[in-house]
């Protein structure tokens, strides 16, 4: 069990993908996604393996997802990845990205 009070640490909030592109450079399918999270935050980076569930990265610029942004950026293949990208994990490598309904206004904290 954790404490809510670790729980409030997780910076989440939601973003709108701007842009979305494969990135065969890494060792997993993955693709190299821009996020807007709003003119505070701005946009950042992230890498995120969804190419199974979303194989043509074109249905996802628009998308809006819930992201954590308080983790250290991680290297993937030379890649700065700024985000992780939110989703529930389908056991044959399915990634279902979290996103509010209704649309919201990109930079919400998610709590």
């Amino acid at each position: 069990m954790i404490e809510f009070d670790d729980f409030a640490r997780i910076e989440m909030r939601v973003g709108r993908i701007v842009a979305a592109e494969p990135f065969p450079e890494a060792r997993k399918p993955a693709y190299r996604l821009r996020i807007d999270f709003g003119e505070e935050i701005g946009e950042r980076a992230s890498s995120a393996q969804l190419t199974v569930t979303y194989p043509d990265p074109a249905t996802l610029i628009g998308r809006q997802v819930v992201a954590v942004l308080n983790f250290p950026p991680r290297r993937i293949a030379g890649f700065a990845s700024e985000v992780l990208v939110l989703g529930a994990m389908g056991e044959g490598g399915e990634v279902y990205l979290l996103t509010p309904e209704p649309g919201c206004e990109e930079g919400l904290r998610i709590g």
